[in-house]
């Protein structure tokens, strides 16, 4: 997030939104550098807030992104399968088309966060960004509408005990000019039912990778 909800910084943060994320920009060209924001940031994020294409010590210009609030569908919310499957909608769109924020938040709990961990360049440590959701669709905005960005999933396993549930969802994110594929990797949904209805209260994800690849039971078909 999406972009890896979401599944989602490219350039934006050194990051997206894997992802979906996965994830949900969702072209250009699909080299690192350039890939779409959400699934690029699945893969990249380092510190939020400097972008790939920054210079060091180079202050990044804050935008603030206007999400208008807007009311739950009852079947992106109904059950497990269908809030997951509205995230990756979400987040999902074509070169120039902004994500859905209104209905993507309307699927979060309002205090819910993302969580990505990633190694970092100079020290080789692992460190986590955490962005809440309009932290997220600032720092992730721009370079998903400019760039589009296209993020689904492939498989899924759901281990659920009474009201709350953890959704482990494979994703596939594509160039949405070429329709090439530039990123896998595994989202992670924490999700709980309250007031009749689901509620994403957390995602975390990692990118695939030649050490990480994506399990046999979230391939598709599987």
């Amino acid at each position: 997030m999406k972009m890896q909800r979401r599944f989602v910084v490219g350039i934006c943060a050194v990051a997206m939104v894997g992802v979906a994320v996965g994830a949900w920009a969702r072209g250009r060209a699909t080299t690192k550098a350039q890939a779409p924001a959400t699934t690029q940031a699945k893969e990249t994020l380092g510190a939020a807030g400097q972008t790939a294409t920054q210079a060091p010590g180079e202050a990044k210009a804050k935008t603030h992104v206007e999400v208008p609030v807007v009311v739950a569908r009852a079947e992106d919310v109904g059950a497990i399968e269908a809030i997951v499957q509205a995230d990756y909608e979400c987040i999902s769109g074509g070169v120039g088309v902004a994500p859905q924020w209104g209905r993507d938040f309307s699927l979060y709990d309002p205090k819910a966060r993302f969580f990505v961990v990633t190694k970092d360049a100079k020290s080789g440590g692992r460190k986590v960004w955490a962005p809440t959701l309009q932290e997220f669709t600032d720092e992730t905005d721009a370079e998903m509408v400019k760039g589009g960005f296209t993020e689904r999933e492939l498989g899924h396993k759901i281990y659920r005990y009474g009201n709350v549930a953890t959704v482990f969802s494979s994703y596939e994110g594509k160039n949405s000019a070429t329709g090439e594929v530039y990123g896998r990797g595994v989202n992670i949904y924490q999700v709980y039912h309250a007031d009749g209805r689901w509620w994403i209260s957390s995602v975390s994800w990692d990118a695939e990778r030649e050490i990480n690849e994506i399990p046999a039971e979230l391939q598709p078909g599987k």
